[in-house]
């Protein structure tokens, strides 16, 4: 699913004390929900076919499952095939809506559960391979300014990327959360600067330098459908943080095992491309 890419910029309103980076607030989660670098993973299947061994342990992860402006020249698109058009539903009178909140959330479920379970050793060679994609694709189209995310625990660590973009001039930001139900603000980042812990518990910039939106974001997924749309923690931060100016290009970040079938709220915005351990961007 190749999108097309496109470059934009927005005002940030500055961090205040207590920011922290997005994923662990929309998970509600705490100090022992996130790690510096992320790991624990691999493996691969379709929806409905478990990653790993979770088809063997349907309740893994329960305890970690609580829910809680102007723009500039587009970036060339990345290669994929272009995101079909999805089918949004709006909520209509008598909808359940507490039984689709409560579907969504035993998807998450049943993702967070599937990704804990991929073995170590296989993930790492995941995370190189899609690693691999965006260096591939950041060499090609050269962002002023790309927001990247450190890893909560189960995501894709891209440490090692992160490092090679750095190396190779890249200029990289982290999200951060200003306050809850607001779009996420960016701060400057480089690999090996000095970190600290938030209140949550998250890693964060011991100087936060912040910036206006990146024209182009890495976003994690915990799920991803086949027309380009992102399952998150369901906190709505990356939701808010797209929906403002021109859209930035954006690059969602999973693997192929949380591919899953779900349908997008009508609020939802599709990703340009998904990279996973088994597409081919370039």
């Amino acid at each position: 699913m190749t999108g097309k890419s496109r470059i934009p910029c927005a005002s940030i309103v500055p961090p205040q004390p207590n920011a922290s980076v997005a994923r662990a607030a929309e998970d509600g989660t705490t100090a022992g929900d996130s790690r510096l670098p992320a790991r624990a993973m691999p493996s691969i299947a379709q929806e409905g076919v478990a990653c790993g061994n979770a088809a063997q342990a349907p309740g893994a992860g329960d305890a970690e499952m609580q829910q809680t402006g102007g723009g500039a020249p587009p970036l060339p698109a990345a290669g994929l095939d272009a995101p079909k058009p999805a089918h949004t539903r709006a909520p209509q009178p008598g909808t359940d809506r507490q039984g689709a909140a409560s579907a969504k959330a035993a998807l998450r479920k049943r993702l967070k559960a599937g990704r804990a379970s991929l073995d170590e050793a296989d993930k790492q060679e995941r995370d190189r391979r899609i690693g691999a994609q965006v260096l591939a694709w950041w060499r090609r189209t050269r962002p002023p300014l790309l927001a990247v995310y450190w890893p909560l625990i189960g995501e894709p660590d891209l440490q090692d990327t992160f490092r090679a973009l750095a190396a190779e001039g890249a200029a990289l930001a982290l999200p951060v959360v200003v306050e809850r139900h607001a779009p996420l603000a960016f701060a400057e980042w480089a690999p090996g600067e000095p970190m600290i812990l938030d209140p949550m518990g998250v890693a964060v910039p011991e100087q936060l330098r912040t910036v206006a939106r990146p024209p182009a974001l890495l976003v994690p997924c915990l799920g991803f459908n086949e027309h380009g749309y992102r399952l998150g923690y369901g906190g709505g931060f990356y939701d808010r943080t797209l929906a403002g100016g021109v859209k930035p290009a954006t690059l969602g970040i999973a693997y192929a095992c949380q591919a899953a079938d779900f349908e997008a709220d009508e609020h939802d915005l599709p990703l340009d491309l998904i990279v996973t351990e088994e597409t081919a961007v370039e």
